[in-house]
């Protein structure tokens, strides 16, 4: 049942080190990052062989963020979630992992799962949900690493509660706002790219009037 009394969605045209410096220390429950992994992808994840691309190739992923980066975010939240952890030396050894297999048919040359480290548990979980689904086939998506609105109400299902703080610090395509919005949370998006960031506003606008005009 989709519930969204109480809640805040901010979406925020900003550098997320100058927006963590300004709230309180743990202010956030849960940070669910998806932050450039550092390996030079730019806009080439996620192609098939012959499919053309519709974006202009940026920069954003030439390196990931510094150690400053690590700390300011583990101090301004309890508990994090971080995609691409496996590329990240800040890690600690923890046995906290969480498999997203994509689900992906066919001969492919890009990964067909993903990781992520997870703070709040010891043990790996593993969640099989499609990449490519509806209007997030990859021709289709505002970002080259969109994921899955789907991917984010399962984190929130099963690693929040209704009415905590959710932080992204890197917006991307704005799954995780959506999936903020409809679940119950307070959540703060922050995204420095300025395409990105009017199309994941968008995105975001469209997605929530639309279900909302549905019910």
């Amino acid at each position: 049942e989709l519930d969204t009394r109480h809640t805040m969605i901010e979406l925020l045209h900003c550098d997320c080190m100058e927006y963590m410096a300004t709230v309180p220390d743990k202010y956030f429950d849960l940070a669910i990052v998806d932050p450039p992994y550092g390996i030079k992808i730019n806009m080439n994840q996620g192609r098939r062989k012959g499919q053309i691309l519709k974006h202009a190739k940026k920069s954003w992923d030439n390196a990931p963020p510094n150690k400053e980066y690590w700390e300011l975010l583990k101090k301004k939240s309890k508990n994090q979630i971080v995609w691409g952890a496996n590329n990240f030396e800040w890690l600690p050894p923890h046995n906290g992992w969480i498999v997203w297999d994509k689900d992906i048919t066919g001969a492919v040359d890009f990964s067909k799962a993903e990781l992520a480290f997870n703070s709040l548990k010891n043990t790996i979980s593993i969640i099989k949900i499609r990449a490519q689904t509806g209007v997030e086939i990859y021709t289709n998506k505002i970002h080259p690493t969109q994921k899955p609105v789907a991917l984010y109400e399962w984190l929130l299902t099963n690693y929040a509660k209704k009415g905590q703080r959710i932080l992204d610090t890197h917006l991307g395509s704005g799954s995780s706002a959506i999936a903020a919005h409809y679940f119950g949370v307070d959540f703060v998006g922050c995204e420095l790219d300025k395409d990105y960031f009017e199309a994941a506003k968008a995105r975001f606008d469209m997605a929530t009037r639309q279900l909302a005009m549905s019910i």
